[in-house]
């Protein structure tokens, strides 16, 4: 089973009919017990004319894998699509080796981002924690750490595909799309431990954006309850991904998407401020003061919570465009902490503007940039050929 294009034969129009047989073949062989691989030509390359990859459950990635493939054809690849080797069972001993990441020569140029074997499990686990098939999964994706924000979603989409069980820990929602464009939101629950493990896992369906849609805690005299915060870059106190991402290397959000969320913001005239959003590791980081206020000072911080700077650091290691739009519920440096009372109301009055906004902002990226967003700046020097959006 092995189907070969060469895209410098093929008529323009042809290309997605021949797209639509290489898939087919991974899709078959994936069924076939086996893990399936691409083999990719450039005759235009000098230094990486040939690379190869392998991958598991391509259907999940079938949207993204046509679109790329679809860009190399044009520009007169080669592509190859045949069976790898029989796939490992989750409780093959030589299948827990295979997740280390560390294992990878990063200099080496490769395919796709990850191994198969990591992909099988990330996207067997995704379904664990969102309840929902990985294959489910949007371009686009939203995160919260609210039911309100979920029944604005649902309110906005009532055919959204929900959870197929109860309690599940990071319940996702999907407003699907024939495109495959349309938009998924995760309440990942509170903390950087959450929001690091969904991301591990959704790096792998390689989506084309991730916004982070929380609230925080409003650091700046003149802010108040309900104004929103766009991040322009990150103070990480979560410390989760310090071991893989040290601290000392500058994250920011995507600049595209910043600028689309502002001229949104700007267009309903909400209040907002721009600056550096710090992301703990402790909710009670009140109680001891000295361990992160004076690193909030400086940095200048004009919002503090527990996601944000995990979900941008994941988003620079895996190279998917992102960025975060919170919304300030408490003023605890300005005798205004979140009370049980106070946070109610103002949680109902805030979140359909807050998911509107978000939404907004998507859909001009549909628009301008339907091939996904430019990633210069998370992108390396050894950058997987299909890495990133």
């Amino acid at each position: 089973m092995e189907e070969q294009v060469n895209g410098a034969d093929l008529a323009s129009e042809d290309v997605d009919a021949a797209v639509t047989r290489l898939l087919d073949v991974l899709r078959d062989t994936d069924a076939g017990g086996w893990y399936s691989a691409l083999e990719v030509v450039r005759p235009w390359s000098e230094h990486n004319p040939r690379i190869t990859g392998e991958f598991a459950r391509p259907d999940a990635v079938r949207r993204y894998l046509s679109r790329e493939l679809a860009g190399l054809l044009r520009n007169g690849a080669t592509v190859t699509a045949r069976p790898s080797r029989r796939a490992l069972a989750f409780d093959d001993p030589d299948f827990f080796a295979a997740l280390d990441e560390d294992r990878f020569d990063l200099r080496a140029k490769k395919l796709f981002l990850f191994g198969p074997e990591r992909m099988a499990l990330s996207l067997n686990r995704l379904t664990h924690y969102t309840g929902t098939p990985a294959e489910s999964f949007e371009r686009h994706v939203l995160f919260t750490n609210y039911a309100m924000h979920v029944e604005a979603f649902q309110d906005r989409f009532p055919d959204a595909e929900g959870p197929v069980r109860d309690g599940v820990q990071m319940p996702a929602w999907h407003h699907r799309t024939p495109d495959g464009d349309g938009v998924s939101l995760v309440n990942i629950g509170v903390g950087p431990s959450n929001a690091k493990t969904l991301t591990d896992h959704l790096a792998v369906l390689r989506p084309d954006t991730m916004i982070m849609i929380g609230h925080c805690g409003g650091l700046r005299n003149h802010q108040r309850l309900g104004d929103f915060v766009l991040a322009t870059s990150y103070l990480r106190a979560d410390r989760i991904l310090d071991d893989v991402l040290s601290p000392v290397i500058p994250v920011i959000p995507n600049h595209r998407l910043n600028q689309f969320l502002l001229d949104a913001l700007e267009k309903r005239d909400a209040s907002y401020r721009l600056g550096s959003v710090c992301t703990v590791d402790n909710r009670n980081w009140e109680f001891n003061q000295a361990g992160v206020l004076p690193a909030m000072r400086a940095a200048r911080c004009v919002g503090v919570d527990m996601e944000s700077a995990t979900v941008a650091a994941n988003g620079f290691r895996y190279r998917i465009p992102n960025t975060t739009l919170l919304c300030v519920s408490d003023k605890p440096l300005h005798a205004s902490p979140k009370l049980a009372a106070s946070a109610t109301e103002f949680y109902e009055s805030s979140k359909r503007a807050h998911l509107g906004i978000a939404l907004s902002c998507l859909d001009r990226v549909r628009r301008e940039h339907p091939d996904g967003l430019p990633h210069h700046d998370i992108r390396s020097a050894d950058e997987p050929l299909l890495g990133a959006g």
